[in-house]
């Protein structure tokens, strides 16, 4: 008789199912309360709507046997795009859900095994506005999340924010050969993979600097000018930002701005962003999200279209984190 559980899952105490439900309930709490109404998407989806065009990597999908390709979904965006682009096309633009519920990745144990871990994700989608103010609206909800959990000074939040759109353009100054290396190595911020291309020093050398660029938003914004000129991207980040910044000082969330810094999933294609907070010794990482509108129009007909726009951003926090962060610290 097996008395543990599957590799990567996990009996909850009565002490942290509680602490789970009250991390959930006071999200919701917030969500409602900034008009955003709550769906339930499918836990079991097409491994094509899973893939999310690619954005999810295939050996990261917990697939299942059935008569059809279908998996566990990893996250909860591309579902909700997906039923967004075709059962709530018709309803008003633009679109607010919220949803809460387990996902589920798959990766390589000891001894190259699978192993399958279970996370309970909340967060929200706002679909079919292009508009930065969606970008702004995010943020802000982010932040306003953020408050209402009670992450205070102690936990020293840091909210991460880069930019897909800057990073392709800052790679553009490198042959097209390099770029996709260069990207791999600069988001992971792996010093020896850039040292290892085969670049002019000068390129090296700049390279380099990008990977440890980080920091203030107008100081980043500042040598990011110097670099590209008054590109109108950048004025688009920086007036986003300036709208952001009184709520998160209000907030006592720190603002970093990190041109390299793109999220684990590769869904966005826009503004990303990470909320970090200090652990027990550990920065950890509660919640991200960002612009996805290339993923939306991946999901949308001819039909949805002409009443949505393609475009959605998003973010989701990461609950049993939040619950060891805030409930069950000593």
């Amino acid at each position: 008789m097996a008395l543990q559980p599957a590799a990567g899952a996990r009996d909850l105490n009565p002490r942290q199912v509680e602490a789970n439900r009250q991390v959930r309930q006071q999200l919701a709490e917030v969500y409602r309360l900034w008009g955003y109404s709550e769906v339930d998407p499918p836990s079991i989806e097409t491994l094509k709507t899973l893939a999310a065009g690619g954005g999810i990597a295939s050996e990261e999908l917990v697939r299942l046997v059935a008569d059809e390709p279908l998996g566990l979904r990893p996250e909860l965006t591309a579902s909700i795009a997906r039923a967004a682009c075709t059962r709530m096309a018709d309803q008003p633009m633009p679109l607010r859900l919220w949803a809460d519920g387990n996902t589920f990745r798959s990766s390589l144990g000891e001894g190259g095994r699978q192993r399958i871990t279970q996370q309970i994700q909340s967060g929200v989608e706002l679909l079919g506005d292009p508009s930065l103010s969606a970008d702004v609206e995010l943020m802000q909800l982010l932040l306003a999340a953020a408050g209402a959990l009670g992450l205070g000074p102690r936990h020293k939040p840091t909210l991460l924010i880069g930019h897909h759109g800057v990073l392709q353009v800052l790679l553009e100054q490198l042959g097209a050969a390099q770029r996709e290396a260069a990207r791999s190595a600069l988001t992971a911020y792996d010093q020896l993979a850039l040292a290892a291309l085969p670049l002019e020093v000068e390129q090296q050398r700049w390279l380099s600097r990008l990977l440890q660029l980080r920091g203030t938003p107008e100081v980043v914004l500042g040598q990011l000018q110097q670099w590209l000129g008054p590109l109108p991207l950048l004025q688009s980040l920086r007036e986003v930002l300036e709208l952001v910044a009184p709520t998160a000082e209000q907030q006592g969330v720190s603002l970093q701005l990190d041109p390299s810094f793109q999220p684990h999933f590769n869904l966005y294609d826009g503004l990303v962003l990470k909320l970090v907070c200090q652990g027990d010794g550990v920065p950890v990482a509660v919640a991200s999200g960002g612009r996805y509108d290339g993923l939306v129009g991946r999901f949308s007909t001819p039909q949805s279209l002409a009443t949505m726009p393609a475009a959605g951003v998003g973010f989701g926090f990461d609950v049993e984190q939040l619950r060891e962060l805030l409930w069950l610290a000593p």
